[in-house]
């Protein structure tokens, strides 16, 4: 992982640069990023840049023996603690047991999160968990002299979860760390590290992507324009949860939606019923995310209906048809509406019939528009 293949955050890569040029590394770093964000990318990025053998003022080479090794993570001078749980396809009680799933999950995609790990390793629904054990055994990874970079770097990936015994372990550490040895913390939920570990570190927060990061990254692999920007739009800052709408059969949900919402201003029944017999045979995932995208643009209406259309994130191409459909229902009718959907929400998790939900839905939704 290198810089320039993170987009945006410009500002935090100049950061990060300038500390390893002017040799001002704090030994312990916190990087704190919002759900789905650039905290574990950006912390490889780091540390392929800091053991670089030919690195200049933008990025590392990605060509030398570090970078190369860096590229495939498996450079003996950078390790790993990260949360594991009991699996059927790994036995052992280590990060260390887990390394070669843990190197195919992150090559695969750095934008992850631990749901999607643990789903990786077969978990079966149990929690991540960092153990003591695990902690202390910090010291015989780091015991031993960098073999061939200027620093031996250990990555924490989710220090948040860990109990109170672990967190004293891994303080323990930091107070007295090792001669040329960083740690990378890095932490989606930072609240629920112990205070004594956050004042041990120095720490960047790194801001979620932007609308526009995210539908350029899109772009790059290669999905269509219009996708790219509901995606953006639909995952608010989440590259995680882009990518996994990305890999969702893939349709235009703002049509969906506005030929759904026309169907039920005009109380065409026979349209409706064809609409949920499509909507029946959708994924559960789909089905959600499609009620999912009729919330965010119903708040959105109602933002627009209090004439604070500044604050509004909705892509270009839809805000006409948000202006519109403003016109076509009242402020309460509008809270109804998101009641309404939020309900049928609940009952889609719970198995309830799609198509009997959607329906009803549907029917219940007509009810509320101004007509003229």
């Amino acid at each position: 992982m290198l810089f320039r293949d993170i987009p945006g955050l410009e500002n935090i890569k100049a950061t990060l640069r300038r500390s390893v040029r002017n040799s001002h590394l704090a030994h312990a770093q916190l990087f704190d990023y919002s759900t789905g964000g650039a905290g574990l990318a950006m912390a490889l990025a780091f540390s392929t840049y800091i053991n670089c053998e030919n690195r200049n003022e933008e990025d590392a080479c990605g060509t030398c023996a570090s970078c190369a090794k860096m590229s495939k993570l498996i450079h003996p001078d950078f390790h790993f603690i990260f949360p594991i749980a009991t699996s059927k396809k790994v036995d052992g009680k280590t990060s260390e047991a887990f390394l070669p799933l843990w190197r195919s999950f992150l090559l695969d995609n750095p934008y992850r999160v631990l749901p999607d790990w643990l789903d990786h390793i077969g978990a079966d629904n149990k929690q991540g968990n960092i153990s003591v054990e695990e902690a202390r055994g910090i010291l015989r990874k780091l015991s031993v002299k960098a073999y061939e970079g200027e620093y031996k770097i250990l990555l924490i990936w989710k220090p948040d979860i860990m109990n109170a015994a672990s967190s004293n372990a891994i303080l323990k550490i930091l107070e007295e760390p090792p001669e040329k040895t960083l740690f990378l913390l890095v932490s989606d939920q930072s609240d629920k590290l112990l205070t004594t570990i956050i004042s041990r570190t120095q720490r960047i927060t790194i801001p979620a992507f932007t609308d526009a990061e995210i539908k350029g990254y899109l772009k790059q692999q290669e999905v269509s324009d219009p996708v790219a920007g509901q995606i953006a739009f639909l995952s608010d800052g989440n590259m995680a949860e882009a990518l996994k709408l990305v890999q969702e059969e893939q349709d235009d949900r703002s049509t969906w939606f506005a030929d759904w919402m026309r169907s039920s201003y005009k109380f065409d029944v026979a349209h409706l019923v064809k609409l949920a017999d499509g909507y029946d045979v959708m994924s559960k995932e789909k089905q959600k995310g499609l009620l999912e995208y009729a919330l965010r643009l119903f708040r959105d209406m109602l933002v627009w209906s209090h004439g604070a259309g500044q604050l509004l994130r909705v892509p270009q191409e839809e805000l006409t048809f948000v202006q519109n459909f403003s016109k076509t229902v009242n402020f309460e009718s509008l809270e109804r509406m998101i009641g309404e959907v939020n309900t049928a929400y609940y009952h889609i998790e719970r198995n309830v019939r799609a198509k009997m939900v959607f329906l009803d839905l549907s029917l219940t939704l007509a009810q509320f528009f101004q007509r003229r």
